[in-house]
């Protein structure tokens, strides 16, 4: 069964940085490319970021370009979201995202919320 689990999130104030991680088990996660998606408040999913199979190649969405990184460790299945200089308009609940024999799995979600 594939899991994904997300964790980190929190309240923090502008300007703040987090570290989103997202364990993964069930499939062969070095073998996968992985995202990070959000879904703000009212609002529809929004893709943030990608990180190919190893970890060589990582795409951001242009509202995170320079503040954000992401990041995988293959040995310990698990992917991290590391955000800096973190806005209000940030706030969302953060899934992990993979796409895995033509079905797409998320977690559970974390939620990120940015408040002076």
């Amino acid at each position: 069964e594939v899991q994904l689990v997300e964790s980190g999130g929190g309240l923090v104030q502008p300007g703040d940085s987090l570290r989103l991680s997202c364990g993964a088990s069930g499939f062969s996660f070095n073998n996968h490319d992985m995202n990070w998606i959000r879904q703000v408040p009212g609002k529809g999913l929004e893709w943030v970021s990608n990180i190919n199979f190893d970890g060589s190649s990582t795409n951001y969405a242009d509202s995170m370009k320079g503040r954000a990184s992401v990041s995988r460790d293959n040995a310990k299945n698990t992917l991290t979201l590391q955000m800096n200089s973190l806005r209000p308009e940030d706030t969302a609940v953060y899934y992990c995202y993979a796409q895995i024999g033509g079905f797409k799995y998320w977690g559970q979600g974390t939620q990120v919320t940015v408040s002076s």
